[in-house]
């Protein structure tokens, strides 16, 4: 590592004075002001008491994070305190009183279709602005990361895990499917058949398993996660934004294209590049 990458991961690392943007129903958000004026923001699940368990309160404060990171962010990461990165949905969600405030199960079931769909489409916005283009998501995923909480891991661009982590869909042994964003993700990561196969048994997928098929970015000790994490961060940051926005949408899109649209894509992307770097106006 250089010394300047040395620098700005201990940076990255350090403990931020300022009081957090949000911190509500087991969320938290933070914000670094790293150097050469990008941002770093941590969101952290804190409710290790629950095992980081999620509710549709929850649901609202992570989506509410997405309206707050601040423009300048680059790079987001996803942590959890606790042994468990998060055990799933609460299970207090399948009582029939649910959560106060809050539809049970059953009463989402009695409503009619309009109302189910819109009520889910809420909830997914909690894991689907992860992925936009401006920024890139890591999650650190330390023990186990259940249905709701294996689909958040998901929700992230990248993921960097401990050795211990044991990633599970138990939705279908409940009757119920995985509905918060994470079937294309885990798709397009290890494949159908093993998607399948992972979804519908709900056996666990440990942390070799993770990092052979390409769940996992990178797996590291228990206590070397948190310096995994700054070194990712940290190498991301080395690169111009603007750069790394274009690739990351290039590469977002390159399944939904062609081959030939693929490659005028790249042409017009590095044409902006190009535009960018000589200081020439379109």
């Amino acid at each position: 590592m250089s010394d300047h990458t040395a620098a700005r991961t201990a940076h990255i690392g350090a403990d931020t004075a300022q009081s957090p943007l949000l911190e509500r129903d087991g969320v938290r958000l933070t914000v670094d002001a790293a150097h050469d004026g990008a941002a770093v923001a941590t969101v952290t699940l804190c409710n290790a008491a629950k095992r980081n368990a999620q509710s549709p309160a929850m649901w609202r404060a992570l989506a509410e994070v997405g309206r707050l990171v601040p423009g300048t962010t680059r790079v987001v990461v996803l942590r959890a305190e606790g042994a468990s990165f998060s055990a799933g949905l609460d299970r207090q969600a399948f009582t029939p009183e649910g959560f106060d405030g809050e539809p049970s199960l059953l009463d989402l079931a009695r409503g009619s279709d309009t109302e189910l769909d819109a009520t889910i489409a809420v909830y997914q916005q909690a894991f689907t602005w992860w992925r936009r283009n401006d920024v890139v998501s890591i999650a650190a995923v330390q023990g186990h990361a259940i249905g709701a909480g294996f689909q958040l891991a998901l929700a992230c661009d990248l993921r960097v895990c401990a050795n211990d982590v044991q990633f599970a869909m138990r939705e279908t042994s409940l009757g119920l499917v995985p509905d918060l964003a994470g079937t294309k993700p885990l798709v397009e990561l290890i494949g159908y058949a093993r998607a399948l196969e992972v979804c519908t048994t709900g056996r666990s997928v440990g942390a070799d398993e993770a990092e052979r098929t390409g769940l996992a970015n990178v797996v590291v000790a228990c206590d070397e996660l948190d310096a995994a994490v700054n070194d990712l961060v940290a190498a991301l940051l080395d690169a111009p934004r603007d750069a790394v926005i274009e690739t990351k949408a290039l590469l977002r899109g390159a399944a939904s294209r062609h081959y030939e649209e693929q490659c005028a894509a790249e042409r017009a992307a590095q044409a902006r590049c190009l535009r960018d770097l000589a200081g020439v106006g379109e």
